[in-house]
């Protein structure tokens, strides 16, 4: 576990930092050490029980988790859930769906103790992480992040919404990616931004081991990853907090 997250002692936080003053958003590349992305990228490809998070409008969204995935009953619930998230988006309605290791909720319920996970959570909340970011965001006031593994693979999606949760501390929200080196923009799951009349004004290709930074709330998405895509849209996704 030592190498899980050593962060790239070259990284240049200075022109990072003109980046994001200037747009609300930065990606560093190469933001961990080659064997500590590696490692961690092995975590979430081989040692994460995945299960799916779907949202579906305004109403609470729904996690089921990797066992419940697995039964009959459960089977059943996804895909009602599934489409009706579906029928939200065909409607131009916020809707996902996407495959994802809840670490918060895995730490309070103890699903793995001690586990690579909860190791990865603690990094996140560790001084050098949040140093790093406060000293590329400006915003000093940060003091704690929180975080789930995720993975798009075919047919998941995230709709455009811009995490307005001001009243919950949210400042800053982050995208730690892992995915596959060869991730082809063809195969989607760009973070894409964009204006008041829905134009995509920047994007982010998922890359291996690249950070991506943005204030909130700012409208984005993750754009849908088609059938014929692999699996390896693996990443870290959470915010940064104020309380």
């Amino acid at each position: 576990m030592k190498t899980l997250f050593e962060l790239n002692p070259a990284l240049d936080l200075v022109s990072a930092g003109v980046r994001f003053a200037a747009t609300g958003r930065v990606q560093l590349r190469d933001v961990l050490t080659p064997q500590s992305a590696a490692e961690l990228q092995m975590v979430l490809a081989r040692g994460t029980d995945w299960g799916v998070a779907v949202g579906a409008g305004a109403a609470r969204p729904e996690s089921f988790s990797g066992p419940k995935t697995r039964t009959q009953q459960g089977q059943q619930a996804l895909r009602d859930a599934a489409r009706n998230a579906e029928q939200h988006s065909a409607r131009g309605e916020y809707g996902f769906r996407f495959a994802h290791y809840p670490i918060l909720e895995a730490m309070r319920e103890g699903w793995d103790p001690d586990g690579p996970h909860e190791v990865l959570l603690e990094h996140l909340n560790a001084p050098a992480f949040l140093d790093m970011v406060r000293a590329v965001t400006g915003i000093e006031a940060l003091c704690k992040a929180d975080g789930q593994a995720t993975l798009f693979a075919p047919g998941h999606y995230l709709g455009r919404h811009n995490d307005s949760h001001v009243a919950e501390g949210w400042e800053v929200a982050y995208v730690l990616n892992l995915a596959r080196d060869d991730w082809h923009p063809d195969w989607g799951g760009h973070l894409l931004f964009l204006d008041d009349d829905g134009d995509v004004i920047e994007g982010f290709r998922p890359r291996f081991n690249a950070l991506n930074l943005f204030r909130v709330p700012q409208p984005h998405l993750v754009s849908y990853v088609p059938p014929f895509a692999p699996i390896g849209r693996l990443a870290v996704t959470g915010w940064l907090r104020n309380q």
